[in-house]
């Protein structure tokens, strides 16, 4: 199945990115994704389910422990069963 993660994370600084931001898209351009888009209000990326699920571990553990006070995130099936990784 593919999945697609959308995602934001708080507090928003818009003078300059701060590290959970910077933190998450390293995790996300790291990650074994595809479509990644990371932008300065939201980023999403596509992948497998096996991908995708261990992105947004690392992603909720990354950001959190570089001073993020809220995660928002949506994962959509964009997939059917068989298709990407399980």
């Amino acid at each position: 199945m593919r999945l697609r993660v959308e995602f934001t994370t708080e507090p928003f600084d818009l003078d300059e990115a701060p590290r959970h931001a910077l933190v998450a898209r390293e995790v996300i351009e790291a990650a074994d994704l595809e479509a990644v888009d990371v932008g300065p209000f939201g980023n999403t990326a596509e992948g497998g389910a096996d991908s995708v699920l261990t992105a947004v571990d690392a992603l909720l553990r990354r950001t959190l422990e570089a001073g993020a006070t809220r995660v928002s995130l949506q994962v959509n099936v964009v997939g059917a069963v068989g298709e990407g990784d399980t």
